[in-house]
């Protein structure tokens, strides 16, 4: 059975930092195109940051230069480092598994999903 775990989330001030990690168990994270997204309350689930297999990244704009996505294929394990954060990155922080083409900060095509781990930025 596959299980994906989000951890990491929490409290923080506006221009801290938090490390979200995502783990997985039933199958290799390696295999997969793997993203970040968000969904705030009253809003649409949007892609953050996507790591292609072989490394390769993506950032939406309001986030680049701010967070870093890394993954350890050695661990089974993806990170979000998010540094200088804001009030508007307060969101519920999903991690998702894409197996096909390549990687992409739409939600369309990602087979596995996390349930998420809370940020809350304080102003």
């Amino acid at each position: 059975q596959v299980q994906v775990v989000e951890s990491g989330g929490g409290l923080v001030q506006a221009g801290g930092s938090l490390r979200l990690s995502c783990t997985a168990s039933g199958l290799t994270l390696a295999n997969y195109h793997l993203g970040w997204f968000r969904q705030a309350p009253g809003k649409e689930r949007e892609g953050v940051s996507c790591i292609s297999r072989s490394g390769g990244s993506m950032y939406v704009d309001s986030v680049k230069g701010r967070f870093t996505i890394s993954r350890d294929n050695a661990k089974n394990t993806l990170y979000l480092q998010m540094n200088s954060m804001k009030p508007e990155d307060t969101a519920m922080y999903y991690c998702g598994l894409r197996s096909t083409f390549f990687c992409s900060l739409s939600e369309s095509g990602y087979n596995y999903w996390g349930q998420g781990t809370q940020v809350t930025v304080s102003s």
